[in-house]
């Protein structure tokens, strides 16, 4: 195993209605005046914002909002909200919704909090000293944002989709109640519990000698979700299934999956986050698109790690060699996307790649020939772009 570091501050406030004390944990972090980032109508139609600012009148912290945050947030409304911010003296950022909106506000801390431009942190050009402290509500189990030390943003210009983390951005408390996500549509959820599956998937896949006590977690993590998502495609009210999933998205992205991994792959992520920038697709169903194509393209450099994955979490029943049980295992996940109407192609999603989106794709994703992605295969850009090629049609 490899040495490791966990850390995970976040105040958790779980089960049913658990917003209702989002004032008194805001008044905990001593905060004066709060911003309220939000997505768009569902937590107005709901009546949730009201509820927020039910919360916070009654501790007498004042607040002002900026709605407006979309899938793949954009940063030209992060630039819109560190204005607001700096104007209005905010000391403290409201991310009421889900990881979109909680990604959006962690830049706009990041924005508030040091000079210069926010996309020289994603760019990798800068390092963020500080970031205005935040708070979440959350709404969609998917990305893990209200646990995870990482931030995604869109910039318009040119369509690049960058990450950037440090436990600056981690949320100071997370209210977490099963209930607000009944509402979510079936193709939300389903891609919500792909991603939720992914960011331990990444982590599980890697070269390290890893400890079973994580491998164990990490592939029980997997199966519950598994488990509870087809639950939730005919029974979306399901409470229980409904918590067991916000809470393993929770787990899944605040780094408890990864110790002693030596940090996992991530390529499945890198190569979707393109995908996002160029056609605004949900990061769940992208992932699904691709992670086949990347599995097949790669297991041959790790096949006892495939294979155990295929027989510990697929239930696939081991064949003599390593290769023929770890094939069987992406095929099997393979139909579990497709149980629940994700994609396992990006033609499933309605997207025909031309020559030259693959080659822009590519491009994007290696930084313009600077940098390769993953670890169980070190991919450069020609090996996205066969990737790529792969994932656009196949059945």
């Amino acid at each position: 195993m490899e040495n490791f570091q966990y850390y995970t501050p976040t105040k958790i406030i779980f089960g049913r209605g658990a917003e209702e004390q989002t004032g008194q944990l805001a008044a905990e972090q001593g905060c004066k005046k709060v911003l309220v980032h939000y997505g768009g109508g569902s937590v107005v139609r709901s009546g949730l914002l009201e509820r927020i600012y039910r919360s916070l009148d009654a501790v007498g912290i004042s607040y002002v909002s900026q709605g407006g945050v979309v899938p793949n947030p954009r940063l030209s409304l992060v630039y819109e909200g560190i204005r607001l911010a700096r104007k209005e003296q905010v000391d403290f950022i409201l991310a009421v919704g889900g990881g979109s909106v909680i990604d959006s506000a962690k830049a706009i801390g990041y924005g508030v909090a040091n000079e210069g431009d926010v996309w020289d942190f994603y760019e990798k050009r800068r390092t963020a000293k500080a970031c205005l402290p935040i708070g979440v509500v959350l709404t969609i189990a998917a990305a893990g944002s209200e646990m995870s030390d990482s931030s995604v943003i869109t910039k318009e210009e040119g369509w690049l989709k960058r990450g950037y983390s440090s436990n600056y951005a981690r949320a100071r408390f997370a209210v977490m109640n099963p209930e607000l996500t009944m509402t979510l549509p079936k193709y939300q959820t389903a891609s919500g519990c792909v991603d939720i599956m992914m960011h331990t998937m990444e982590r599980y896949f890697n070269r390290s000698e890893n400890m079973e006590m994580t491998d164990g977690i990490s592939e029980h993590l997997i199966r519950t979700v598994m488990k509870n998502a087809k639950i939730l495609m005919n029974e979306p009210d399901n409470y229980q299934a409904r918590a067991e999933v916000m809470w393993a998205g929770s787990l899944s992205h605040n780094g408890l999956t990864g110790c002693g991994t030596g940090g996992g792959d991530w390529a499945s992520h890198q190569l979707e986050h393109e995908l996002g920038g160029m056609f605004d697709v949900a990061h769940g169903a992208g992932l699904a698109a691709v992670w086949g194509s990347w599995a097949r393209y790669v297991m041959d450099a790790a096949p006892e790690r495939f294979a155990k994955f295929a027989v510990n979490v697929m239930g696939v029943k081991p064949e003599a060699e390593k290769l023929k049980t770890a094939q069987k295992g992406i095929e099997a996940m393979e139909d579990f996307y497709r149980a629940l109407d994700m994609p396992v192609c990006i033609g499933d999603m309605g997207i025909e790649l031309a020559e030259e989106q693959m080659r822009e794709l590519a491009e994007k994703c290696s930084h313009f020939g600077k940098r390769t992605i993953g670890c169980i295969k070190k991919l450069d850009q020609e090996d996205m772009y066969r990737i790529y090629k792969e994932a656009r049609g196949r059945k």
